[in-house]
C-alpha cells in the first residue's frame, strides 16, 4: 500500500497553469496569422486573379461561412470522436498548410496572373489550375478554423480541474479573462502590423510573416503534449438532436396517444424528466415506445438511438426550437459586418493622420473592436449599476432591449456608410477620377471612423445580449450550444453576403448598365447598396419587433415560446469560441 502511494506521488501531475503558455500563444500565434490573411484578401484577389470586387466579396464571404460552418463539425468530431487535443492539432496543421499554399501563390508567378496595368488594363484569365490551387489553401484554413475555434479555449479549460471546485473557478475565471486579453491584443496585431507588412513590403513577405507564426503556433502546442491533460471523447450534444430530429422523421406515422404515462415514452433510469411536454407535441413521437421487445435492450437503453430518443433529447429539440425565431433576427447585423468593400474606399481616400503616419486602408476596422471593447468596459462598469436601480435587471437592460438596440445602431451604421460614400464619389467625380479607381480623393478616411466606431457598438450590444437571451430559454444542459448557435449564425449570413452581392451586382449591371459593385467603385454605386442594406436592417428590426411578441408573457405570466432554464447567468467567454 505504501510503496502504490509512492508511485502516485512519483508520478507528474499533468495540467494545471504550466500549460497555459502553450494554450494561450497557440491561439494568439493562430488569429494573427488568420486575420491578418483575411483583412486585406480582396485586394489580393482583386491585383494577382482579375476578380471584380462583387467575386472577391462574394468568395472571401463563402470563405468564411466554410470556416464557421466546420466550427460546428469540428466540436462534433472533438467531443465524439478524437478528443480536443487531436482536434487542436489537426487543425492547427491544417490552418498551417493552408497558409503555406497561399504563401507559394505569392512567390511562384506561375500560380497567379499578373496584374492588369502590366497589359495595359487588358487582364489575362486565371487558369483552372491557379483558381484550384487558391481555394486550396482557402479549403485548408477553413478546415483548420473549424477545428481549432471552438475547441481551443475549452481544451484549456479542461487543465484547470472541475468547475464545481471553487479554487478552481477562480483559476478558470482568471486564465478566460487572460485568453480573451491575449484574443484582442491578436486581433488588433492582425489588422494593424501584419496588415501594414503587407502593403509596405508586398504579398511574400506579407503572407510568409503568417507562415512562421501559424508555424511557432502549432509547434508551441506539440511542445506542451507532455503536460495536457487530454480528456477523452464521449456522447456529443449535438448527435443526440440530430439523433431526435431522425427519430421524429422516421415515426412520423406514429399515433400519440391523448393522456401520457411514463411507461409509454422512453426515459433513462438517471433521467429526471420522465413524460414530454404538450408544446410542440408532435416532437414526442421520437420518444415513443411501440414495441418494448424490439425498442429496447435488456438493460432499458434503447436498441437503435437513431429510431427512439430519450424524453429529455426531445425535450432539448424543444428548447433549441423556441429560440430559432429569435436568432434569425440576427443575420442582418452579421451581413453588415462582413462588408470588405470598405476596404476599396479607404484605399482611394487620405489615410493619412500624420504627415508620416498612414494608415493601411484594410486597417480601419481596428476601430470597430476599439469601439466594441471600450463599449462593453463602459456598459459593464459603468451603465449597469445606473440603469439596474431603475429597471431591476441585473444586467441593467434585458437581453431583448440591448438585441434591439444593436440592430437600430446597425441601421445608423449603414446609413452613415452611404451618406459618406456618396460624398466621396461625388468628389472623385469632381475631381475627375471617374475613370481612374485608384487615384486618391481629397477626403480624409478619417470620415470612415465614425461607421465602423457604430458598427462596433452594433456588434458589442447585440452579440451580448443574444448569448445572454439564449442562456435564459435554454437548459443548463445546452449552454454551450448558445455559443454554437452564434457560430451558425456567422456561417448563415456569410452565405446572405455572398448570395446578395452576386444578385446585386447582376441585376445592377443588366442592359448594359455599370454595376453598383463595380470594381471601379467611383463609376458604381457602393452608397447605393449601403442604401439597400439600410433598408433590409431596418425591416429586419420591424421582424424583430414581431418576434418579440413570441416571446410576452402570457396571463399566466409564462412566454409563449419560453423554457426555464436552470441557470441564466451569461458565460461571456462563449463569445470567444465564435
Amino acid at each position: 500500500m505504501e510503496r502504490e502511494t509512492e508511485l502516485a506521488e512519483e508520478k507528474p501531475r499533468k495540467g494545471g497553469l504550466r500549460t497555459m503558455p502553450f494554450i494561450i500563444l497557440n491561439e494568439s500565434f493562430e488569429r494573427i496569422a488568420s486575420y491578418g490573411l483575411v483583412m486585406n484578401m480582396i485586394i489580393y484577389l482583386m491585383t494577382y486573379y482579375n476578380m471584380s470586387a462583387a467575386t472577391g466579396t462574394s468568395i472571401l464571404a463563402l470563405w468564411a461561412a466554410l470556416s464557421n460552418g466546420l466550427a460546428i463539425v469540428g466540436a462534433i468530431v472533438a467531443d465524439s470522436y478524437c478528443g480536443r487535443f487531436k482536434a487542436v492539432a489537426f487543425g492547427s496543421i491544417s490552418t498551417l498548410i493552408g497558409m503555406i499554399i497561399l504563401w507559394l501563390t505569392a512567390v511562384i508567378p506561375q500560380l497567379k496572373s499578373l496584374p492588369c496595368s502590366q497589359f495595359q488594363h487588358v487582364c489575362n484569365g486565371t487558369t483552372t489550375i491557379q483558381l484550384a490551387v487558391l481555394f486550396s489553401s482557402f479549403v485548408f484554413m477553413s478546415i483548420g478554423t473549424g477545428f481549432v475555434r471552438p475547441c481551443s479555449i475549452i481544451f484549456g479549460a479542461d487543465q484547470l480541474g472541475e468547475k464545481e471546485n471553487h479554487e478552481n473557478q477562480r483559476v478558470l475565471d482568471s486564465y478566460f479573462n487572460w485568453y480573451y486579453a491575449s484574443t484582442g491584443i491578436s486581433t488588433i496585431l492582425a489588422v494593424t502590423v501584419i496588415v501594414y507588412i503587407q502593403d509596405r513590403y508586398g504579398w511574400k513577405v506579407g503572407f510568409g510573416i503568417p507562415v512562421i507564426l501559424m508555424f511557432l503556433s502549432v509547434s508551441m502546442f506539440l511542445i506542451g503534449s507532455p503536460l495536457y491533460v487530454k480528456v477523452k471523447a464521449k456522447e456529443n450534444l449535438l448527435i443526440g438532436l440530430l439523433q431526435a430530429i431522425v427519430a421524429v422523421y422516421r415515426k412520423r406515422n406514429t399515433r400519440l396517444t391523448l393522456t401520457d404515462c411514463d411507461n409509454y415514452y422512453h426515459s433513462p433510469l438517471e433521467s429526471e424528466i420522465l413524460t414530454p411536454s404538450n408544446d410542440f407535441r408532435c416532437l414526442n413521437r421520437a420518444c415513443v415506445i411501440e414495441d418494448p421487445r424490439k425498442d429496447l435492450n435488456p438493460d432499458g437503453s434503447a436498441s437503435n438511438p437513431w429510431s427512439l430518443c430519450s424524453v429529455e433529447q426531445v425535450e432539448l429539440l424543444k428548447a433549441l426550437i423556441r429560440v430559432l425565431p429569435m436568432w434569425s433576427t440576427g443575420f442582418m447585423i452579421f451581413v453588415a459586418l462582413s462588408q470588405f468593400s470598405s476596404v476599396l474606399q479607404a484605399k482611394t481616400m487620405d489615410r493619412h493622420i500624420f504627415p508620416q503616419l498612414e494608415i493601411p486602408a484594410a486597417s480601419f476596422s481596428v476601430f470597430m473592436i476599439i469601439a466594441l471593447t471600450i463599449w462593453i468596459t463602459f456598459y459593464d462598469r459603468v451603465l449597469v449599476p445606473l440603469l439596474s436601480k431603475y429597471t431591476g435587471q441585473p444586467r441593467g437592460l434585458s437581453p431583448v432591449i440591448r438585441m434591439g438596440i444593436g440592430l437600430i445602431v446597425t441601421c445608423m451604421s449603414m446609413a452613415l456608410s452611404a451618406i459618406t460614400e456618396s460624398i466621396r464619389r461625388q468628389c472623385a467625380i469632381e475631381e475627375g477620377h471617374e475613370d481612374d479607381p485608384s487615384a486618391l480623393v481629397n477626403m480624409s478616411a478619417m470620415w470612415l471612423v465614425p461607421q465602423y466606431a457604430l458598427l462596433g457598438v452594433a456588434e458589442a450590444s447585440h452579440a451580448v445580449g443574444q448569448i445572454e437571451f439564449f442562456y435564459s430559454l435554454l437548459p443548463k444542459s445546452m449552454s454551450s450550444m448558445a455559443s454554437a448557435m452564434y457560430t451558425v449564425g456567422t456561417a448563415v449570413s456569410s452565405l446572405v453576403v455572398s448570395i446578395l452581392v452576386s444578385g446585386v451586382d447582376w441585376l445592377s449591371s443588366t442592359g448594359g448598365k455599370t454595376s453598383w459593385l463595380s470594381s471601379n467603385i467611383n463609376r458604381g454605386h457602393l452608397d447605393y447598396y449601403f442604401w439597400l442594406l439600410t433598408f433590409l436592417s431596418l425591416l429586419n428590426f420591424f421582424y424583430f419587433l414581431l418576434i418579440c411578441r413570441l416571446y410576452e408573457p402570457d396571463n399566466d405570466g409564462s412566454s409563449r415560446l419560453s423554457h426555464e432554464a436552470e441557470e441564466t447567468q451569461c458565460d461571456y467567454t462563449l463569445l470567444l469560441e465564435s
